[in-house]
């Protein structure tokens, strides 16, 4: 994603990853369901159960922003770091009507080296 939003720009590239990605799904939704009903359904569900195709957008733009910047490796870490950090805050107060899951010093400690290696991964 990097070459491309090098070679088309960052936004174009963003895009077309997204349009991919829907051809892609629909074909798999046809293959696996043989309709559409399950988007119709979708539909019909509270806006914000949609917000998984948001964050998803963001994060195709962070790893077509980030490669030539600070590197694959770097963008990959601090990704997974942010997609971890965001899915403690959500089990911490049981956002989006999950179960709260409470932050452990395990967990904490786990956050800290995770926190750790994705700034490590930055020093080049």
């Amino acid at each position: 994603m990097g070459e491309l939003g090098d070679r088309v720009g960052i936004v174009p590239a963003v895009a077309v990853s997204v349009i991919v990605a829907l051809v892609c799904g629909l074909v798999a939704l046809l293959v696996w369901e043989r309709s559409f009903a399950g988007v119709r359904a979708a539909a019909h569900q509270p806006a914000w159960l949609w917000l998984g195709g948001v964050m998803s957008v963001f994060i195709v733009f962070a790893i077509t922003v980030g490669p030539p910047r600070i590197g694959v490796t770097a963008t990959v870490a601090v990704v997974i770091a942010g997609n971890l950090v965001s899915a403690a805050v959500i089990d911490r107060f049981g956002l989006f009507g999950v179960e709260r899951v409470g932050l452990s010093w395990p967990r904490l400690v786990g956050f800290a080296l995770l926190a750790l290696g994705a700034a490590l991964t930055l020093r080049r």
